[in-house]
């Protein structure tokens, strides 16, 4: 079983590839909220495709509807992943 800490470090590097903003990536912690991490509206849908090739996972974007920080997107990685 994967956990919360490994998604965050696994998440954090297909982030930094994606990202269009400078970020600290040391300092980034669960309340971060998406957009302060570089990624609009666009720029998520190509996360959502990373992310599911990195995970191995399949998923609609609508399920991350609400998903804001970058804990919402940890948690539901990992929910997934149970």
């Amino acid at each position: 079983m994967t956990t919360r800490e490994e998604i965050a470090e696994r998440l954090i590097h297909i982030m930094k590839d994606a990202s269009f903003k400078e970020v600290d990536w040391t300092t980034v912690t669960d309340g971060f909220v998406l957009s302060e991490l570089g990624f609009d509206s666009l720029s998520v849908l190509d996360l959502i495709y990373e992310v599911q090739q990195e995970f191995n996972l399949k998923f609609d974007a609508e399920d991350l509807v609400g998903a804001d920080t970058f804990g919402d997107l940890v948690e539901f990685l990992h929910s997934r992943l149970k």
